[in-house]
Formats: C-alpha cells, structure tokens, sequence
C-alpha cells in the first residue's frame, strides 16, 4: 500500500491511495490540474484512478469533484445528503457518475475495502475512512469534530495513518480569529488539537506511522504540532506532516 497527501489544510485536501492494483483519491479541495500534475511526479496517471470518494461537503474537500469527472471521467462516491449539500454550497456541476453510500457503509473495490465512519464534524454527514487491503489498515482521519466514541477503537486498528491535528490552544487563543471562530473550532463540531491528536494515537498500538494533517495556517505550526506529539509519544511512531500547499512524499505500508 501506498499513499500520499497531495495536500491538506483549509486551502485543500486531497489524499491517494494506491493498493492491490486499486487507485484511489479521498476528497477533491484541490484543482484538477494540481492533483493530475502533483501524481504524475510520482509517476502515477489521474485518469486511472477508480474513484474519488469525499468526506463531506466542505469546499476544502468537494469543491473541485464535477471536474474530477469531467475532466479525467472518475466516479465519485458521496453520501446523499453531502451531494445535496456539496452542490448548494461549490456548484459542482453537471454530473453523470455519481455512486451513493450511507457513512458506516464499507465500500469494495476489488479485494481493497474501504469503511466509511461517521463523524459529529460540522459538514453534512460527514465521514472518515479505513482503508483495508490483506492485513494492512491505513486511517483517513481529518475534520472529526471531537474525539468521539469508537474513535480510539478505530485508531487501535490501523497500520498508519493521516490524523487531524489541526490547532495549538494556546495559539488558536492568542490569534486573530474572533471568538465565534474560535469557539466552533474548539467544539464538539469543529476541529480537533495537537494534544487530542497526540492522545488519540497512543491507542495505535500497531501504527508504523502518522501524518498529521489539516494543520491550521493560523493557530498552528508544524514544529509546534510534531513537539507536541514527541512530549506524549517519545519515539514510539515514525511522524510526519502534511503541508498545506504541496505533496508529501509516498509512504509505503
């Protein structure tokens, strides 16, 4: 298994992944020529994805999905009520492939099945994902809301995995948002921390490593975010960090 974050942050998210002979993107925040440009540098072809499957109907998520299919003729996977949303808030488009499922769904394609879970996030029914090929689990786990129940079950289960870390409290409550803002982040429906993020992963008693992603351009740093991590985890995981404007290198699993 392979997979790489061609991006993650507020400004866009896409994430790929590739096991047992299935190609796979999570989310579509990102242009269509970015993410056609940014896979071909790793040598990999966008048309021969099998499906783009989005978590919720945020624009850093779903905004580019209809050219994801019209452009390079990829299905895309929603769940009904983030479609509907999905089209009112980024006018996706016409479309024409387009595979419903309900989150708590798993998804099969081919011998890689990928389980969609749940989450309190503030999007429209959103989900996050697991994706299992032979005995190997890899996590998608971004915009949760708040570490909720079954969360850390989830995370005891996987091999690796992106996981949310979005915002530092001391900087998110020193910085310039104004106190709406800050409370939805800190919600039960917004974002979850460096110290959550870190906390959450001590349940990962399999994981070879995490990527934390969805980092805040505002409220965080990622030398904060990986300081954080190391004071709960020592050296217990490989770490590393999705940037908020290119691709990470290919993680293997």
């Amino acid at each position: 298994m392979i997979a790489i974050a061609l991006q993650s942050g507020s400004s866009g998210n896409c994430i790929y992944v590739e096991t047992g002979g299935v190609k796979l993107l999570f989310d579509a925040g990102i242009c269509g020529i970015a993410a056609e440009r940014r896979l071909a540098g790793y040598g990999r072809d966008i048309r021969e994805v099998s499906a783009v499957i989005i978590s919720h109907d945020h624009s850093d998520h779903a905004r580019h999905a209809g050219v994801y299919q019209r452009k390079y003729g990829l299905p895309l996977y929603f769940t009904e009520r983030t479609l509907d949303a999905s089209e009112k808030r980024c006018g996706l488009g016409r479309l024409h492939d387009v595979r419903l499922f309900r989150a708590g769904d798993e998804l099969v394609f081919g011998g890689v099945k990928v389980r969609t879970v749940s989450t309190p996030h503030d999007g429209e029914d959103g989900a996050v994902f697991v994706v299992g090929s032979g005995a190997k689990r890899l996590g998608i786990m971004t915009d949760l809301g708040h570490v909720f129940e079954g969360l850390a079950a989830e995370v005891a289960s996987l091999d690796a995995v992106f996981i949310e870390s979005n915002y530092d409290p001391e900087m998110l409550k020193s910085g310039p948002y104004p106190a709406f803002l800050k409370r939805r982040i800190q919600g039960p429906r917004g974002h979850i921390s460096n110290i959550e993020s870190a906390e959450l992963l001590l349940a990962g008693r399999y994981l070879r490593w995490a990527c934390l992603s969805h980092l805040s351009g505002e409220n965080n740093d990622p030398a904060v975010a990986l300081r954080t991590h190391r004071e709960v985890l020592g050296e217990s995981i490989a770490l590393y960090i999705a940037s908020r404007q290119a691709p990470t290198g290919m993680f293997r699993l």
